[in-house]
């Protein structure tokens, strides 16, 4: 008899139940329709494909949306909440959005789309184990830092020195 091999997840348990929790939800119809709600910063990804969006639950009167925010204080959450209450309008239900801090959001559950999305955008996506930083638009890994904070405070700016193009990184948590 061959013994059993335990399997070993490859994403964070957060990022695989939050799949979960998707995967099995009775109304995968309101996560669909929320596939269409972006980062108001970064409009070429949706908060499903950044992780912010965590949970979908129904009651008989009313629709709760879990969300984390990418950092304690992101600017965005508001735009985020009133973008998800307009997505989800025409439900007839109520609509509540709620934030969730812990665990807190990690680079880790942004997944592979967003991170070609975001690079296809201009900003650097937050660098994995053994990757090196490189320019989005030419690829060199020849760079030199700007500043700590870029166009928000999840993002640093930085110079490529190959194409001489500023970009923006989003730094890793």
């Amino acid at each position: 008899m061959a013994t059993p091999t335990k399997l070993i997840s490859a994403i964070p348990d957060e990022e695989y139940q939050r799949r979960l929790r998707r995967a099995n939800s009775p109304r995968p119809d309101l996560w669909l329709k929320l596939d269409a709600v972006t980062d108001p910063e970064i409009p070429v990804v949706s908060i499903w494909d950044l992780g912010v969006l965590q949970d979908v639950e129904i009651s008989d009167e009313d629709i709760v949306v879990t969300i984390t925010p990418t950092y304690s204080g992101c600017p965005a959450m508001e735009s985020i909440e009133q973008d998800i209450i307009k997505c989800l309008s025409t439900s007839g239900l109520k609509i509540r959005v709620r934030s969730r801090l812990a665990p807190a959001w990690s680079t880790s559950w942004i997944s592979d789309d967003a991170r070609q999305a975001l690079k296809t955008y201009g900003i650097a996506p937050p660098s994995q184990a053994g990757e090196a930083l490189c320019c989005p638009r030419c690829g060199s890994t020849e760079l030199r830092t700007i500043s700590e904070f870029g166009s928000t405070a999840c993002k640093a700016l930085f110079q490529c020195l190959s194409c001489h193009e500023p970009f923006d990184h989003f730094k890793p948590f």
